[in-house]
């Protein structure tokens, strides 16, 4: 069970590194329009903003590794820390954004956090 919580935990962290390179360097790219279903004008206005969305999702990406190589019980604290900020954003995003998001990134996180406590 440990080791399906910790793969799952680097799926979620490697999505969130995605999602970085998608918000900081690919926002104004066909690549990132298309991913956002954003149209260039308003990609060429807002890529400062991403840029930053970006940044904090690397951090939730960080935090995730350091759950994974921090010992216990610290590892184990920070994975369920940074998981439950990744469902309660997705939710929100979900909510407020586009559902998507429910499935990209509050369900991963949601399927790893559950994993994770399960393991103990």
């Amino acid at each position: 069970m440990q080791t399906a919580a910790h793969a799952l935990v680097a799926l979620v962290a490697l999505i969130h590194v995605y999602f970085l390179v998608l918000e900081m360097f690919l926002w104004d790219t066909p690549r990132g329009r298309k991913a956002f279903g954003t149209t260039e004008e308003f990609s060429e206005r807002s890529a400062t903003l991403a840029a930053n969305q970006g940044l904090y999702n690397g951090f939730m990406a960080a935090g995730l590794v350091w759950g994974l190589i921090a010992g216990d019980p610290v590892g184990y604290q920070a994975q369920i820390f940074f998981l439950s900020c990744l469902v309660v954003a997705g939710v929100y995003g979900a909510a407020t954004v586009s559902r998507k998001i429910l499935y990209v990134q509050a369900a991963p996180a949601a399927l790893a956090l559950a994993f994770v406590l399960a393991a103990g």
